[in-house]
């Protein structure tokens, strides 16, 4: 059973990705009484119900460790929840389970947003896996793409980039597309010659079709090199990342104002002169006020943080979290 607003005021803080998830209980003064680790988080995969089940270990062994039964709010920040319909689903199954007296939940996308900013004010772009952005201001106003692929007008994302660079590959080595040296490094990636036989070796999964996305720091590779095809990939990520930050802040009416645009996944954290580089000119052109950062902050700081807000803590209380993952405990 969770605790009632008369016990101690407390957070589960949850931030569910597709390959892990963290927790945290947290005090409303900012204090983390314990953290855990689990496994992703893939309702599409598997299921609600079997999804909230593996969740349930770490949350009983964060539970365990801060010595609490359930909290005031659980703030839990989760992939896969990309339309409203699903958190609605989410958020009922979570008030099922009795974790916390309230629930509310997000897509994991606004947890690396919030780890990144002061207040709930800005914009977030995230690049792992795939492609979302995100932005919010303090008085509840949001902005959000549905983020699920091609059929939502998406492009981009490890994935997508790796699916894109065997395309042209494919096409340079068999004569239908100009040369491009992807037709060489993404099969010598594999201990491979030719992309024929990569090509074989994906079909006939030889080569996992998990491990596809390891092709995406080769693209990168590749285009630092100076290969026109893998650059205008590259290129062409910066514009989406552009245009999605650029959108949502006119969506928020932000635009105008001093507003941070915070980078966030994979993709956009490892630092690829080029991809940044070329993020940073297009939005200095198109939304001049935006102060662009690259966020490494845990993501489980931001769905503690959201938690903090539901709370009414103070500023004392938001910046003793931040220093826990920040500093360290």
């Amino acid at each position: 059973m969770g605790l009632t607003a008369s016990g101690p005021l407390t957070v589960l803080a949850v931030d569910a990705g597709n390959s892990k998830t963290d927790v945290a209980v947290v005090t409303a003064v900012g204090e983390v009484l314990a953290t855990a680790r689990g496994g992703g988080f893939r309702p599409p995969a598997v299921g609600v119900a079997a999804a909230l089940e593996a969740l349930a270990d770490p949350v009983a062994r964060a539970f365990a460790a801060a010595g609490v039964t359930g909290v005031t709010h659980v703030s839990a920040c989760l992939a896969n929840a990309d339309l409203p319909v699903e958190e609605e689903r989410l958020t009922a199954a979570l008030h099922a389970r009795a974790w916390g007296a309230s629930v509310t939940v997000r897509n994991d996308t606004f947890a690396i947003l919030r780890a990144g900013v002061d207040e709930p004010r800005g914009v977030a772009v995230v690049c792992g896996a795939g492609i979302n952005c995100v932005g919010m201001r303090p008085d509840g106003r949001t902005a959000r793409f549905p983020a699920i692929g091609r059929i939502s007008g998406d492009w981009g994302g490890g994935w997508g980039l790796a699916e894109e660079a065997l395309w042209h590959a494919a096409r340079a080595e068999d004569g239908r597309g100009g040369p491009t040296a992807l037709s060489r490094t993404l099969p010598a990636h594999f201990g491979l010659p030719t992309m024929y036989a990569l090509i074989e070796a994906l079909h006939l999964e030889h080569v996992g079709k998990e491990r596809r996305q390891e092709l995406t720091p080769v693209l990168f590779a590749t285009a630092a090199d100076g290969d026109p095809v893998a650059r205008g990939l590259v290129t062409r990520l910066a514009e989406e990342v552009a245009v999605m930050a650029t959108v949502a802040l006119t969506r928020l009416d932000l635009l105008t104002e001093e507003t941070p645009v915070l980078l966030g996944g994979s993709v956009l954290t490892a630092g690829h002169p080029l991809l940044n580089d070329t993020v940073r000119d297009l939005l200095a052109a198109r939304a001049p006020k935006a102060d662009v950062r690259v966020v490494t902050a845990s993501p489980v700081l931001g769905a503690a943080l959201l938690g903090l807000d539901h709370l009414a803590a103070g500023p004392p209380a938001r910046e003793r979290a931040r220093s826990h993952w920040e500093n360290g405990p």
